[in-house]
């Protein structure tokens, strides 16, 4: 059984897939949440359609969610540019969390920060960064 909460909205009106992952994207500005979630829908189906994250007036820190069906292998795209790092969690099946984070390191300089395995779920947690600051994608 999955971790999900009444306020999460599907991808599709089926039933739960084993290619879902879910994406808590923070530490990290408006925009360079937008241009994460818009490399993974360039790949993956998603609930977010085009809606970009937007900034509240709140001190509080911000997460941004989405939930995106990895069903296949991504192709690559050149390194993406970001204005600071991003902290990205990854939760799902393992092999759709490890499409994901391919799509992921194919823009993003990608650090593995944590990792937590269940039965049937992984959670990951990985620090994204441009090309900029750090090694480009594909150097290491």
């Amino acid at each position: 059984m999955s971790g999900r909460t009444a306020g999460e909205h599907p991808v599709s009106p089926h039933p739960p897939s084993a290619d879902l992952v879910q994406v808590v994207l923070g530490e990290c500005s408006p925009a360079d949440a937008d241009t994460v979630f818009t490399v993974l829908r360039e790949h993956f189906p998603s609930d977010r359609g085009s809606d970009a994250p937007g900034q509240t007036r709140e001190a509080t820190p911000e997460v941004w969610t989405g939930g995106f069906l990895a069903d296949h292998t991504p192709g690559s795209v050149p390194g993406v540019l970001l204005a600071g790092s991003v902290t990205a969690d990854l939760q799902g099946a393992p092999v759709a969390v490890s499409r994901l984070r391919a799509a992921l390191a194919s823009a993003f300089v990608v650090t593995d920060a944590a990792t937590a395995s269940g039965d049937q779920e992984v959670e990951l947690q990985l620090r994204l960064t441009g090309p900029d600051q750090g090694a480009p994608p594909g150097d290491d």
